[in-house]
């Protein structure tokens, strides 16, 4: 999940520039095609946005899950990359982005000077970005949870990857992070190392929990892993507005933490302003980590689907979701 994730200094963009394939194994441009799914004549419809992670993803299943039996809405879904989907959110292929980590430059334009993309608010969940060692590896060695001593521990963490220097384990390449300048900057004896994309990622951490093994590991709240590999953070160099400021004229000068960001919604504006319901009930939505967290473990650890994982947490929680709902 910048997973932009912020200010380009602040941020990780775990996101790439590509809207991940809709058709064949090509690019494709939202801003030129409609939906892949077109709404049953007169049916009353809303498009939502998914991201690749699972958070994202746990946003998605229980809004759509609510729209179609409490609302009576075609609900379509589309997974595009966090750039693109603005894009496509400001010429309406999409009505609705419902976590979103911070990009100032498309705010800027469609938001304040093209007025096509509206704010929805915070949908409740405060993510984070860090880097983050195993509990039970921090316990043994107290001193490993700050940056400082990182070098201290290079040699056991070392991997075929990464030679002769540490790894620190990266998702997808196509993730915008700090972790190559912070790496330089900081003169960490590290390698960035991309596990390839947010699941191996998990898989990785996983088979290094089951070993009881030792690792350095870019990793973000909320996040579902922290409640079976339990995690510590890192401390980085305190982040800063004057280092994001740098960072966001010179990615590579990023010396500073990662930001905390309150997560987002936005709203196509044309959708935001049509007074339906579904517009109404996608301000409404606002959750807790804890929340999202349930969603997403059954999801990406149980194996169920977005639309089951959904559809249980919504039979589990009407204290909640009910408050969502517009006021008939």
């Amino acid at each position: 999940m910048s997973r932009t994730r912020i200010r380009v200094a602040g941020a990780a963009v775990l996101a790439g520039a590509t809207l991940l394939a809709l058709s064949g194994c090509g690019k494709a441009d939202m801003t030129k095609q409609g939906s892949p799914f077109q709404a049953p004549g007169g049916a009353k419809s809303v498009t939502l946005s998914t991201q690749t992670w699972v958070g994202a993803q746990a946003n998605v299943a229980v809004a759509k899950y609510l729209l179609e039996h409490e609302l009576d809405y075609h609900v379509d879904t589309v997974q595009v990359d966090e750039i693109p989907a603005w894009d496509a959110l400001s010429q309406g292929r999409v009505d609705a982005i419902l976590e979103d980590w911070g990009h100032p430059d498309q705010e800027k334009r469609y938001v304040k000077e093209k007025k096509t993309i509206t704010a929805g608010g915070g949908n409740g969940v405060t993510g984070h970005i860090g880097w983050w060692v195993p509990k039970y590896w921090a316990d043994k060695h107290p001193d490993v949870t700050s940056w400082k001593n990182l070098n201290k521990y290079a040699d056991q963490l070392r991997t075929s990857e990464s030679g002769s220097k540490g790894q620190l384990m990266d998702g997808s390449p196509s993730y915008v992070t700090n972790d190559k300048a912070l790496v330089k900057n900081l003169k960490l004896d590290y390698e960035v190392v991309f596990a390839g994309s947010e699941a191996a990622q998990i898989t990785q951490i996983q088979q290094f929990a089951k070993q009881q093994k030792p690792f350095l590991t870019y990793w973000y709240e909320p996040q579902w892993l922290f409640n079976q590999v339990p995690m510590v953070e890192v401390k980085l160099p305190e982040y800063t507005d004057a280092c994001a400021d740098k960072g966001a004229k010179d990615p590579a000068s990023v010396d500073c933490a990662y930001p905390t960001t309150p997560l987002q919604k936005f709203f196509n504006t044309e959708f935001a302003k049509g007074g339906s319901e579904a517009a109404a009930f996608l301000k409404n939505f606002h959750w807790t980590k804890e929340n999202q967290n349930e969603v997403s473990e059954m999801i990406a650890s149980d194996g169920l689907s977005a639309d089951e994982a959904g559809k249980r947490w919504v039979e589990k929680h009407p204290d909640i979701w009910k408050k969502w709902l517009p006021k008939k």
